[in-house]
């Protein structure tokens, strides 16, 4: 069947005449001429916008990338490397996801879920090959805030029977933190998932290096004091919100009376154990193949010896308890939590990511490959996401197990895989085995993992060294995220960041450039000596971008260096000018009068009275290019004029004027000589320009003018230029005429214009090379003429 083209309304023909020789009416009223255009016959779409196989298998490569790198997989070459690799990790993760999972205050075995899933689906749509997704100490403690301020003990206590006592309903807490979690980790989750969608994987780049190693030591600290009552056995309230790192540690260091020895032991043995095995380790590690797995020793040891001693009946130490075999079902997460955790939801989603694309990032560096910013971002929400419902909390990379990844001879995200099938194993068949785990080890555990962070205390030393402002960053970051929340903190630190920024940008340095003899570089004139400068010309520079926020004191940096001070010369020139006008109007009216006395006597006319009473003086032209006031003193007595008794530049009116006209007194003003002719402004710092700067950029053209200085710019890149014609800058008087690619450029300009040329300067240390060379070649060949020419050419340069 013939397919039938469907109609739009009406639409005008704007296509022109098709026979140009007929001028018909219609071409250029197209309302005239209405014309259906059928839905067939429009433009075809660009070649961007087509879907086409190869944009189409592009496109579902990018969102899984595991179709990209599996088929060409090797497993001959990466196979062995990835299984040990993985084994080594997975390892790893049995202990940690237990350890973390108490920092977080959920039951362990949910740290061993936060182990498997989000692993899994890191597999399939992450593009680092070496991370290690999983539990880490400090997005466990940030979850555990948001636990612990939503699920506190005191919302659970229940009647003992028959009895005043009340104790903690331990199955219900435990259950409704879970929810807390899972409902914080899909809604972080759904953030980052979002913020890949729209391309916002540069969001990293806002945490610098500082803020983030200043963030996580401080979190290192909140996770200290968070495991320190299960280091002594101690029963403490975890407090949340501002302060509550000091309210906890008080309360802790009141109950250290109360402190249980026997677990106060088992802690102590099982660091001084961590502690010795771990330097053991890293001493023989280059001997090994694969690192010795001291925590998961530690954990079968510790469980051996409290399930033959019996340690918590006997000596009441706390042990892990139940832990369910089989994987748990998955559930929704209760939306009605999200306006609670929104916060905190998205202070984990970009902790995380930043920890994660960081390390991942390190590691594409080493190995050669690329790492895909906003698609990590995409990974890491999926993990998240997917990982909430099924009771995980927040993940992101280890830096140990990382490591631990890297150096055992990973190759691909296949070693991930193999540590998810580690803890799968282990949750399915090898969980209850750990029923009798004292706490107090995974307390152990987390507080020995924790010094690598705390060693991040050495950058106060090297910060001072590099970087006062960096370091400025560094401690108010952990003093804020110490004394705040750690969202709270996460917050104070970023913003305290940005005005780091800004504040570079308001107050860049301003320097006056000088022209380096026998090149066209032109070099700050301070801090070069053998720069010149070029007569007549003041090239003005500035280190950052002009916009609203260091406008006007671009503007005072440019009178500052030039020695021009506008403001008051425009006064006093507007000063002249008035003086003189009204010397001419009294002239005139002296000599209409003089011409009336001689009507009887003879003829005299107006012109030869106005000549005869015109008083000298005024404001006189540029004389060589110099100003001259012949009845001013001298250019110091200015300083007598206040700043806040001038106008801005280009923005005097009338009634301003005239008040500050007022205020100047002629003998306070000095004889105004100055040599320049020409400013050129040196733009290529700039990146772009707002309208504010617009608009200080054409005042500078025009009060310049005023005093007969030409204004030029130098080094403007395409887009400046663009958002200059935006902003209507040009005009008749500042015309492109006055725009240079380069700042030599417009020197050459500026020179021609004023009928003068570059100063030459004789190089005598170029000069001698050539000489020397020639004479080595007239040695060798005996050529007197190369002699000459090396005298004419050591002449000219």
């Amino acid at each position: 069947s013939t397919l039938n083209p469907i109609h739009h309304p009406p639409r005008f023909n704007l296509n022109p005449n098709p026979n140009p020789n007929l001028m018909s009416t219609s071409r250029f009223n197209p309302s005239l001429n209405p014309e259906p255009v059928p839905l067939l016959s429009v433009t075809p779409l660009p070649p961007f916008s087509r879907c086409t196989v190869p944009r189409l298998k592009r496109s579902v490569v990018g969102c899984l990338p595991v179709l990209y790198w599996l088929p060409r997989y090797s497993i001959w070459d990466y196979g062995m490397p990835d299984l040990i690799s993985g084994i080594s990790v997975g390892i790893m993760h049995l202990p940690q996801g237990m350890a973390y999972a108490l920092l977080a205050s959920l039951p362990p075995v949910f740290g061993l879920y936060t182990s498997l899933y989000p692993a899994l689906v890191y597999f399939f749509f992450g593009t680092s090959r070496h991370i290690s997704i999983g539990t880490f100490a400090v997005l466990s403690i940030m979850v555990g805030s948001v636990t612990e301020r939503l699920a506190p003990d005191r919302n659970f206590l229940v009647m003992l029977n028959g009895t005043n006592l009340t104790e903690v309903n331990i199955t219900a807490r435990d259950s409704y933190r879970v929810q807390v979690a899972a409902a914080t980790t899909v809604l972080g989750g759904l953030i980052q998932v979002v913020l890949g969608l729209v391309k916002f994987g540069f969001v990293g780049t806002y945490l610098s290096e500082p803020l983030v190693r200043a963030y996580t030591t401080a979190a290192a600290a909140h996770a200290v004091v968070a495991v320190i009552a299960q280091l002594f056995g101690l029963s403490t309230t975890r407090f949340s919100g501002p302060l509550s790192l000091v309210y906890t540690l008080v309360e802790v260091c009141s109950k250290l009376p109360q402190t249980h020895l026997p677990t106060l032991a088992v802690s102590g043995v099982s660091m001084v154990f961590l502690i010795a095995a771990k330097e053991i380790n890293s001493a023989i590690s280059a001997r090994l193949p694969v690192p010795i797995p001291v925590e998961l020793i530690m954990i079968v040891a510790a469980t051996v010896i409290s399930s033959y001693t019996h340690l918590n009946g006997n000596y009441t130490i706390s042990v892990v308890g139940e832990i369910p075999s089989g994987l748990a079902a998955p559930r929704l997460p209760d939306a009605s939590l999200f306006k609670e955790v929104m916060g905190d939801a998205f202070a984990l989603a970009i902790v995380g990511y930043a920890i994660s694309i960081s390390l991942g990032k390190t590691f594409a560096l080493k190995h050669g490959y690329k790492v895909d910013s906003n698609q990590e971002l995409v990974a890491l929400g999926l993990s998240n996401a997917v990982g909430g419902f099924f009771q995980c909390y927040a993940v992101c990379s280890s830096m140990s197990r990382s490591l631990i990844q890297e150096s055992t001879g990973g190759k691909t995200q296949m070693a991930g895989m193999a540590s998810a099938v580690i803890v799968l194993v282990t949750v399915l068949k090898l969980g209850p085995l750990f029923q009798e785990l004292p706490k107090a080890v995974l307390a152990a555990i987390v507080f020995v993992n924790l010094k690598g962070m705390f060693k991040q205390y050495y950058d106060i030393i090297t910060l001072w060294r590099s970087s006062k402002v960096d370091l400025v960053v560094w401690l108010v970051t952990w003093v804020s995220t110490l004394l705040f929340n750690l969202d709270m903190g996460l917050g104070a630190s970023i913003t305290f960041a940005v005005l780091t920024v800004i504040f570079r940008t308001q107050l860049p340095k301003y320097s006056v450039l000088g022209h380096v003899p026998g090149t066209e570089l032109y070099l700050d004139m301070e801090t070069h000596r053998e720069v010149r400068e070029v007569p007549g010309i003041t090239i003005f520079h500035s280190s950052a971008t002009v916009y609203f926020a260091n406008a006007d004191l671009y503007l005072e940096a440019l009178k500052g260096k030039s020695g021009l001070d506008i403001s008051k010369m425009i006064i006093y020139k507007r000063r002249q000018e008035a003086k003189q006008r009204r010397r001419d109007k009294r002239a005139e009216r002296r000599a209409r009068r003089e011409a009336k006395r001689q009507q009887k006597t003879g003829v005299f006319s107006v012109e030869e009275a106005a000549g005869h009473w015109k008083e000298p003086g005024g404001w006189c032209g540029r004389e060589n290019g110099t100003v001259k006031d012949p009845d001013c003193a001298t250019l110091g007595a200015m300083s007598e004029l206040q700043d806040g008794d001038t106008t801005t530049l280009g923005s005097s009116s009338e009634d301003t004027l005239s008040r500050e006209l007022d205020k100047v007194s002629l003998g306070s003003l000095g004889k105004w000589t100055w040599d320049i002719h020409s400013i050129i402004l040196d733009l290529s710092t700039a990146n772009f320009i707002d309208t504010v700067a617009i608009k200080t950029m054409r005042n500078i053209f025009h009060d310049f003018g005023e005093i007969d200085v030409t204004v030029y710019m130098a080094g403007c890149q395409m887009s400046v230029v663009e958002q200059l014609e935006l902003g209507g800058f040009f005009s008749e008087s500042i015309t492109k005429g006055r725009l240079f690619a380069t700042v030599h450029d417009a020197v050459l300009h500026c020179l021609g214009h004023q009928g003068t040329s570059m100063p030459m300067t004789f190089n005598w240390e170029y000069s001698i090379q050539v000489y020397s060379i020639y004479c080595v070649y007239i040695y060798i060949y005996g050529n007197y003429n190369a002699f000459k020419c090396s005298v004419i050419l050591v002449v000219n340069r």
